[in-house]
């Protein structure tokens, strides 16, 4: 058990560290090792910890960690105190990298940040940012949100509808995201996805 607790503060710890662009732009990172590499859930729950985690309030990068602590440890065989735990260290692994990161930088960033250095260091995040969105982005186009076509073409059908619809409604349209996802829940409730 230390060892999966020393784990997941390390692989948190990292995600922290080089997790640019904010929850999202962690997404892909954070499946990439608690899903591929160390298997400590399904790419299902997984899913199902990404659409919590963008329901409840805060972060979805900080609330991604919190979900996983804990079904890491309850998946590996511990009681739910000890997924409490697991919770409690991911969580705080994900945001120490912040915290001593924003200590240093606000003591230089403010008497350094037009020197050519630090602007080139900037101008060469913001593509990696974008990446990374769209990583997070690619990760959640699985079956387990869309189904696939062969296996149930109609909520496939309507997945990329109410995809194509959002997407136009806040491009287009100018929809807020309440509203977006307000519509699609209802239509998801209506139609029986």
């Amino acid at each position: 058990m230390i060892l999966l607790l020393l784990q997941l503060f390390w692989t948190f710890f990292l995600i922290g560290l080089f997790g640019f662009g904010g929850g999202y732009a962690m997404l892909s990172m954070i499946q990439g090792e608690v899903v591929g590499h160390y298997h400590w859930m399904t790419m299902g729950q997984f899913t199902d910890i990404v659409a919590v985690s963008q329901s409840t309030p805060g972060p979805i990068g900080i609330n991604s960690a919190t979900y996983v602590g804990y079904t890491a440890l309850v998946n590996a065989g511990y009681s739910p105190a000890w997924g409490i735990m697991g919770s409690f260290l991911a969580t705080f692994a994900v945001v120490l990298p912040s915290f001593i990161l924003m200590l240093l930088i606000s003591k230089f960033l403010l008497k350094y940040r037009n020197h050519p250095s630090v602007e080139n260091v900037f101008s060469g995040l913001r593509p990696a940012v974008v990446g990374l969105l769209l990583a997070a982005a690619l990760l959640l186009m699985n079956r387990e949100n869309f189904s696939s076509l062969s296996e149930n073409p109609w909520r496939f059908c309507l997945s990329i509808f109410l995809f194509l619809f959002a997407f136009i409604g806040q491009k287009v349209y100018r929809l807020g995201p309440i509203l977006i996802i307000l519509l699609c829940g209802f239509a998801g409730i209506i139609l029986g996805l």
